[in-house]
């Protein structure tokens, strides 16, 4: 209730936009794991504030929701998507909620760490893409993901919640996010 704005990363990203919105997400039959290429669809977004054009993020993931089904959602734009991954940051235009469905917050290991587990529980689970050079799991992860992360949050607490927080905290009751 006293909350100026929620960022919801991955599953939780998926849950939000269900209980906010009704849109179910489709599980994929395998994984999708690895990092991908995104790209800037609005370089005004002050979440993407000193985002390069281009950029990397990782994604570890069965649920999959489609860009068009973010896009049917008045108010929620899709700030930036991968043509694999999908929608990547996708925000209200309020600044009131903010769904990432990779993973910025990853460390260099994260990825390599799931890949195990799974492999060590007797999956079998594909090498993450483009994550291991030559995709070989016996080298170290190429990490191109961290400095737009910590931008992206950064951006979000300075812009999102930090400035547009009222001092009156009681007058965000009355803005509360969508319910269905």
């Amino acid at each position: 209730r006293h909350v100026q704005s929620t960022l919801y990363l991955c599953w939780a990203a998926h849950a939000a936009m269900y209980h906010f919105y009704g849109i179910q997400r489709r599980l994929r039959a395998e994984k999708f794991s690895g990092v991908y290429e995104h790209r800037v669809l609005d370089p005004n977004n002050e979440l993407l504030r000193g985002f390069d054009p281009l950029f990397y993020a990782p994604h570890s993931r069965y649920g999959h929701i489609e860009v068009a089904q973010y896009n049917s959602v008045p108010g929620l734009n899709v700030v930036a998507q991968s043509d694999t991954a999908g929608a990547y940051v996708v925000a209200s235009e309020d600044k009131r909620m903010v769904f990432v469905t990779g993973h910025p917050e990853y460390d260099p290991e994260t990825l390599h760490d799931e890949f195990v587990r799974d492999t060590d529980a007797g999956q079998s689970p594909a090498v993450p893409v483009n994550y291991y050079p030559d995709d070989d799991p016996t080298q170290s992860p190429l990490v191109r993901w961290r400095s737009h992360g910590s931008l992206l949050f950064t951006n979000w607490l300075n812009y999102y919640v930090y400035q547009t927080t009222p001092y009156d905290l009681e007058q965000l009751a009355a803005k509360a996010p969508p319910t269905r």
